[in-house]
């Protein structure tokens, strides 16, 4: 005979292939007859164990061709044999078991033992299998002496593990038919539209309420259901469902053979764990009475959403939470949603306005409460969740509004949001606390690049800053509003010869409301962050021209005044219309004017920055890069840009009697002046060794605190150079 190693994978194939295939029932005699070669003995039995385990029923066999007993039999004999008092534990069976010598077991029964004496049958293998029912999968050899090799065991071990394989994927279908028909049948009864849907959108089955109101039909398709413009936000429901993002999700729509044109709340869940297969729900949406004073009080009248009073009062309504539980408040902000409004159309913002708040609704959970804030802002209740379900939340519904394909009159927009998400830490905290925090932790998502979110936390740093300048900010508007600014000045001074006058740069000094100084490191930031930069820049033009023509003597005897414009302000066309306007009106200060810009906000605005020169330049002014060097290692943008300054940012000049590579940096720098015909300022002019320094490299100007301090720019006097080179020769 073939080894049996060599056989018993086949055999396995066979014996799986049945199983995945048919049942129990389903040729089983076939099966176990291969099995019976395979693992070499005489016949192979499976015994089935009754409920009330008072004896064992034959369920199949296989005798070898040279069996001795006919198949009737041999059941008999198995049956007497197995129901024994002596072996009827066997029904308990819970590891394999081998019976060396049936007679030594069956010495009171001389009827049994005369008939396996006469068929030589001598000993057994018995292998428990536990499912729906157990089973017990037997071997049985002749006259034979050799013990059951470990292969065998092996073999027919296998084998009972297929069965019972096969018993429970039995169970599990039993289970899912019987699930489905109850559902069906619930299905049927619900005095509301239901209906399968299947894998490829269409009705399978439905009950009598559908059929009735929608008139639906079997494999009619689902999209049929809603107009054209909704079919996308349809889709979109059911793939949170069949994606597994969601166990259920439902859309407000209306339904087309619906007697109401009111919309409808389409909900789908998924059917028996597949993920293909829906079910849908349809409820009418109650229309709201508009008599009734408080729907246009509580809810925005485009989204249908509670407004913020109405959250707020959810807020103090919601129970208490249970025990490692907390109450989130989510802040949402539409990202460059004013580029819709600007290139669609209010009418194609407000459409955008009303899918963000459908789709907000089916990604959050049964309970939490989402709201419309104001504009482009959203609010999201939840109470009674713990951190880790409120961050998942959090990023379910910025990569589901990512993925939100927003179309209007075949234009494509593309959508997408930053999240702020705060805790009450303590049940006092105010809802206004709450989206404060929620507030500052969407700012700082939208400074990470937009499309994310940012959990608030009071010991975190980079909200502390936030904090920082958002008190700042609020300090800088009152400031503008009480002129509780004050133009400061530092002289900037030619290195190689006499100036015809006084070159200098305006700096801002902020008056706090107990008449210190604030320096502007601590509220540029916040200016800038803010978007007041270009306010502050305006105050700066406006008060130094006026000073200007005040001083007019003194301000013709000055060779340049030097004015810093932020990045912000270059970039507003707001504030570019109105400076030339202002400089129109001043016709006899605008030559000694020089506008400063940083090297990064001109290389970031090539194009605005390009106006500012075909601006200002006609009219006698001169520009300056400041900060050269600092951010950028391509000097390509300099043939685009017509300057007249170049300022070495103050890292190259510092240690630069020292530090040979900033000796060669600025050299470079030097050169680069002279082939492009531009004058080089040094800044952080520290000492006259630096100066010094500055002057055998070739260096034009020097500015400093080696040179000067910054003053008031009211007690400025006169219009003369400080002569400081005389302290280099």
């Amino acid at each position: 005979m073939p080894n049996s190693k060599q056989h018993q994978p086949y055999l396995l194939q066979q014996v799986l292939a049945y199983l995945c295939d048919g049942g129990l029932d389903d040729e089983l005699d076939a099966v176990l007859e291969n099995l019976a070669v395979d693992v070499n003995c005489d016949g192979l039995f499976l015994l089935r164990v009754t409920q009330q385990r008072r004896h064992l029923v034959v369920e199949a066999m296989s005798q070898t061709q040279g069996a001795k007993l006919s198949r009737k039999d041999a059941e008999r004999l198995l049956t007497r044999l197995a129901n024994h008092r002596r072996l009827h534990s066997y029904a308990s069976l819970k590891t394999p078991c081998i019976v060396d010598d049936l007679n030594t077991i069956i010495d009171d029964d001389l009827a049994i033992q005369s008939q396996l004496d006469a068929v030589q049958i001598r000993s057994a293998l018995l292998m428990p299998i536990s499912g729906i029912d157990t089973y017990i999968l037997g071997a049985y050899r002749y006259d034979c002496d050799e013990p059951w090799h470990e292969d065998k065991i092996e073999a027919l071990r296998l084998a009972s593990h297929l069965v019972a394989f096969k018993q429970e994927l039995i169970r599990q279908r039993s289970i899912v038919s019987n699930n489905e028909l109850v559902c069906a049948e619930h299905l049927y009864r619900l005095p509301m539209p239901c209906a399968h849907i299947d894998i490829d959108n269409k009705v399978v089955r439905f009950n009598v309420s559908a059929e009735e109101t929608l008139h639906l039909q079997a494999m009619q398709e689902v999209l049929t259901l809603v107009n054209r413009r909704d079919e996308a936000l349809l889709l979109d429901t059911m793939q949170l469902v069949r994606g597994q993002v969601l166990e259920q999700a439902s859309c407000e729509l209306v339904i087309k053979p619906s007697p109401s044109p009111a919309p409808s709340r389409l909900t789908f869940l998924s059917l028996s764990g597949e993920e293909g297969p829906l079910l849908m729900f349809i409820e009418p949406i109650e229309e709201q009475l508009a008599t009734a004073p408080s729907i246009s009080l509580h809810f925005d009248g485009l989204t249908g959403l509670p407004n913020r009073s109405y959250f707020e009062a959810l807020y103090t309504q919601a129970k208490p939470n249970r025990q490692g539980r907390s109450t989130f408040v989510a802040f949402i902000n539409l990202d460059r949603f004013q580029i819709v409004n600007n290139v669609s159309g209010h009418k194609a913002g407000d459409r955008l306005l009303c899918e963000v708040a459908a789709r907000l609704g089916q990604l959050v959970r049964k309970d939490d409460v989402v709201a419309r804030l104001s504009g482009d802002e959203f609010g999201i209740l939840m109470p009674d969740i713990d951190m880790a379900i409120a961050q998942q939340v959090a990023q379910r519904i910025c990569h589901a509004l990512s993925e939100h394909e927003f179309v209007w009159n075949e234009r494509k927009h593309s959508v997408s949001i930053s999240l702020g998400l705060a805790r009450c830490d303590v049940p006092e905290e105010s809802i206004s606390e709450l989206l404060r925090s929620a507030s500052a932790a969407c700012r700082i998502a939208k400074e990470k690049g937009r499309n994310g979110w940012y959990l608030y936390q009071a010991d975190d740093p980079t909200l502390d800053r936030l904090n920082t300048d958002m008190s700042a900010s609020v300090d800088i508007i009152g400031a503008l509003s009480k002129d509780q600014f004050e133009l400061y000045f530092q002289p900037i001074e030619p290195l190689m010869k006499e100036s015809e006058g006084l070159h200098l740069e305006i700096l801002l000094r902020m008056i706090s409301d107990d008449g210190e100084l604030i320096a502007p490191g601590i509220f540029l930031p916040a200016a800038e962050r803010f978007n007041l930069a270009s306010k502050v820049d305006k105050w700066v033009i406006d008060h130094l021209l006026r000073w200007g023509a005040e001083h007019l003597s003194l301000w013709q005897a000055m060779s340049m005044i030097s004015v810093n414009l932020s990045a912000l302000s270059i970039g507003d066309k707001e504030f570019i219309d109105w400076l030339e306007m202002r400089l129109l009106g001043e016709p006899e200060l605008v030559g000694k004017l020089c506008f400063e810009i940083t090297e990064t906000a001109a290389v970031s605005q090539l194009d605005h920055a390009t106006e500012l020169i075909n601006l200002i330049k006609p009219m006698g002014c001169k520009l300056a890069l400041d900060d050269f060097g600092s951010g950028f290692s391509s000097f390509a943008y300099l043939k685009l840009l017509d300057v007249d300054f170049v300022k070495i940012d103050g890292q190259f000049v510092q240690n630069l009697c020292e530090d040979k590579a900033d000796q060669a940096i600025v050299n470079a720098i030097v050169q680069l002046g002279r082939d492009m015909e531009f004058e080089i300022i040094a800044e952080f002019v520290e000492s006259v060794a630096v100066g010094r320094h500055l002057k055998e490299l070739g260096v034009d100007y020097g500015q400093g605190y080696g040179i000067a301090k910054p003053s008031s720019l009211n007690g400025l006097t006169s219009g003369n150079s400080l002569a400081w080179y005389q302290q280099l020769c």
